[in-house]
């Protein structure tokens, strides 16, 4: 007998095939029956309406804190996801050195805008290796399946201490980092991740510890998945990176590469384009370089307190080691706010693009102020007969820095996000869900390709986005017997309805360790998420005290 019979069923097998009607079965975790057949079952649900689909395997998050008090890395398996890929830009926390986790979570406070009282109050520290991280987290249960990176900065933090993000390391630091990583992916990490990206900086701007690696390092360490014969390199380059300085890493590691974060900007609009060319001609080299781009808009909510999109240029550095009047006083003068409007206008790509229109008041600290929520910063500006970045700060300022401001400052381009999806070079990616907490949430980036891009814009059929989102990135990871519906794989199942299915709207809860807040967003049209045959979430999101039936993967297929 069965566990669970879905009947009257469309099931997208997740290989872009067409869907069919029938029905399948599920039996000790994994599928077993597929099409007609005659088995009954403990639990028979009528699907008549919906369809299947193989979970969702999301290859960019940042859970490697949150995991450790949460489980079910809430809310990714709710928005379909059962796979997940942590660790990436090599914003890991093992291995860590009971000495250094105090920086490694100030760390994750500027570079992934996380609480520092979340981290302190939640993470779970009992461990010290990337083995005894794995250990711990398939002890403690996970409701999706988890696969790791092995992250730069946190090897070169192990091994350099405090000099991580200072120096170049000696020849015998480079070899001791190509030992930790090997040790890593011989207990099981998927591979190995890095960033170049000039935004990703630590406490007080001071950049985070693989910034600080020369080409030799950069080398040793890609090159370190060559002698154990597997794994996929993850890179988040700067703007301006050539892809054949990537190309170089790879093909000394004999290993794909998967270079993020390909978003598109209006400062440079050709340049994503330009870089998956990069990438193809690469592939016809047989070096096999991925694109990951975002489906969604890159929309962040942030104060002056924090303010994320703008750390990415120079004139920003010196403010982020300020602090309480010496900061609004740098805040207010007229040389920095014109150096930054004259560096925003260079041409150089950055993650802030300056498209004041797509810049909104969220929310006012005073009340004599509602009027502007709601309201672009470009109108509020003309309003006013004021710049834009002048209007956004001087309001900042009478706030005290507590005005909450909301932007779409990437991707906001949908002709060219289509086209950068459909590329045959292009993995679908970039959810960033467990990080950014409070600046977005688009862990629901799944949905939102099923319900948007493939339903109601029409760029692929939903056959060919279900591939994007599962058996792709699970063939690219080596995933076994995940991201496809057939006989013998595991059961991580979608269950949805297609005329429906979407992300909804993200709104502000206070729900993490010590109250700290974070973005989330709910599902539409998802009816059950399965993982490895048990159910963790339905209609009204992830059920309470559903089973930790996820595996920490530790196996992957050669390629």
């Amino acid at each position: 007998m069965l566990d669970i019979r879905f009947d009257n069923v469309t099931i997208i097998n997740g290989s872009g095939e067409p869907g069919f009607l029938g029905s399948l079965g599920v039996l000790d975790g994994r599928i077993a029956e597929v099409g007609t057949f005659e088995a009954s079952a403990k639990e028979t649900i009528d699907c008549s309406g919906l369809s299947i689909m193989p979970g969702i395997v999301d290859n960019h998050t940042h859970y490697d804190a949150q995991v450790t008090w949460d489980p079910y890395c809430n809310p990714s398996p709710a928005l379909g996801v059962t796979t997940l890929v942590m660790g990436n830009c090599g914003f890991t926390i093992a291995p860590c050195r009971p000495n250094d986790r105090d920086i490694t979570m100030k760390n994750l406070t500027q570079v992934e805008g996380m609480s520092i009282d979340a981290l302190q109050t939640g993470i779970d520290w009992s461990f010290e290796t990337f083995p005894q991280y794995l250990d711990m987290l398939e002890k403690r249960g996970v409701a999706p399946n988890v696969s790791c990176f092995v992250g730069h900065s946190s090897v070169r933090t192990y091994v350099l201490q405090g000099d991580a993000s200072k120096r170049a390391a000696t020849p015998k630091e480079v070899e001791r980092m190509r030992a930790i990583v090997v040790e890593a992916m011989e207990a099981g990490a998927c591979g190995f991740a890095t960033t170049r990206y000039p935004g990703h900086n630590g406490e007080n701007g001071i950049p985070m510890p693989s910034r600080l690696a020369d080409e030799v390092e950069m080398l040793s360490l890609s090159s370190a998945l060559k002698d154990i014969g597997r794994g996929v390199l993850m890179m988040t380059k700067s703007f301006d990176m050539p892809i054949s300085d990537i190309e170089k890493l790879s093909e000394a590691a004999q290993r794909p590469y998967l270079i993020a974060a390909l978003l598109h900007s209006r400062l440079d609009p050709n340049k994503t384009f330009s870089d998956l060319s990069e990438i193809r001609a690469a592939q016809s080299r047989g070096n096999r370089l991925y694109g990951a781009v975002s489906p969604c808009p890159l929309n962040m909510d942030f104060s002056f307190r924090s303010p994320y999109p703008l750390e990415g240029f120079a004139c920003w550095k010196p403010m982020m080691s300020l602090s309480g009047d010496a900061y609004k006083q740098a805040l207010a003068d007229r040389s920095f706010r014109e150096s930054f409007m004259d560096e925003l206008n260079n041409g150089e790509v950055k993650v802030f693009s300056g498209e004041w229109d797509k810049v909104y008041v969220a929310q006012v600290a005073d009340a004599d102020n509602s009027e502007f929520e709601g309201k672009s910063i470009s109108v509020l500006a003309e309003e006013a007969k004021q710049l834009p970045f002048d209007f956004m700060l001087d309001l900042a300022l009478k706030e005290n820095l507590e005005t909450m401001f909301t932007a779409t400052i990437m991707n906001s381009d949908e002709d060219a996000v289509g086209k950068l999806m459909c590329d045959e070079n292009a993995i679908i990616s970039l959810s960033d869900a467990g990080a950014h907490l409070t600046f977005l949430c688009d862990a629901g980036f799944g949905l939102h390709v099923l319900g948007h891009w493939a339903r109601d814009k029409g760029i692929m059929p939903l056959e060919k986005a279900v591939y994007k989102l599962t058996l792709e990135p699970a063939k690219l990871f080596g995933i076994k017997d995940r991201g496809f519906i057939d006989k013998g794989a595991w059961a991580d199942l979608l269950l949805f309805d297609p005329r429906t299915v979407n992300r909804g709207p993200s709104h502000r809860l206070h729900d993490l360790p010590s109250g700290a807040s974070r973005l989330t967003t709910p599902s539409i049209g998802v009816h059950g998420v399965w993982v490895n045959g048990r159910k963790v979430a339905d209609e009204g999101g992830l059920i309470p005290k559903a089973p930790l039936s996820g595996q920490v993967i530790r196996e992957y297929d050669s390629f």
